[in-house]
């Protein structure tokens, strides 16, 4: 086990290094039982959106029914059933993020989420920093840095297409942690109107998660990318060129 937990902080530290990422990719944990995790901080009072940007900047946090502080995510791990206002759409209406109570409600039908008692507890934590194995890994960045890993994760997987599911809500929740549990697939969002309310997530950061079963073999392929293509793409060679092509072409006009 101690040889495995080496492994996945190496792997944790290589995806940081190679792709900058301005925080730790996160391992999440989820647990059907609800035994007292060692050096976890529980996370009173904040959404699992928080208690992510939390790991995501070093802490070791845990998140329970009791604890969690969004209604939606709290039905999406199935701590809780879902307040009437969101089931039926209109407190969508509230929000402002939609016109039509309707359309509310099939956003929220259309959830992938956890049985009602599936699970007891949420361990998240720096994944350079882990002590246990997780069952899903979470990155939020810019989406350029995101790019090579879904990219790495089509080469895993023999360059099958990927698919994105996204209601653009419960990004952090639903998104890029129940639906790669649930699916054992990498997922993708762009971020939600909650959780950009309430975290550091930056305007042009999105987010993911992927099975920690992939993880070796994607980080494998990162180190792949940083030989040639993800220097030579971050260069923007191509673009340079047509930029000098564009003022020669520019001169030549000029001196006509």
């Amino acid at each position: 086990m101690t040889k495995q937990i080496d492994e996945i902080r190496n792997t944790g530290r290589a995806m940081k290094e190679i792709l900058n990422l301005r925080g730790s990719p996160v391992g999440v944990r989820l647990l059907k039982t609800d035994t007292p995790i060692p050096g976890a901080v529980p996370a009173d009072g904040h959404r699992y959106c928080q208690a992510l940007m939390r790991a995501r900047h070093g802490e070791h946090v845990v998140v329970t029914a009791e604890t969690i502080a969004c209604p939606a995510a709290a039905r999406a791990f199935g701590f809780k059933p879902l307040p009437e206002p969101l089931r039926t759409g209109k407190g969508l209406v509230g929000f402002g993020i939609t016109s039509d109570d309707a359309v509310g409600m099939k956003m929220f039908e259309g959830m992938t989420v956890l049985e009602m008692g599936a699970i007891q507890q949420i361990d998240l934590f720096p994944l350079d920093k882990t002590t246990e194995v997780p069952d899903i890994i979470v990155v939020e960045d810019e989406t350029e840095k995101l790019m090579w890993i879904a990219l790495s994760s089509m080469h895993v997987h023999g360059g099958e297409r990927i698919r994105g599911s996204t209601a653009v809500l419960q990004a952090t929740c639903v998104d890029s942690t129940i639906i790669p549990y649930v699916e054992k697939r990498l997922n993708y969002g762009l971020g939600c109107y909650g959780c950009r309310d309430a975290t550091d997530m930056a305007s042009g950061e999105a987010i993911l998660g992927f099975p920690a079963a992939d993880l070796p073999a994607i980080t494998e392929h990162l180190k792949h990318l940083a030989n040639k293509a993800l220097p030579h793409s971050r260069g923007k060679h191509a673009y340079a060129a047509l930029t000098k092509k564009n003022v020669e072409e520019e001169s030549s006009c000029s001196e006509l």
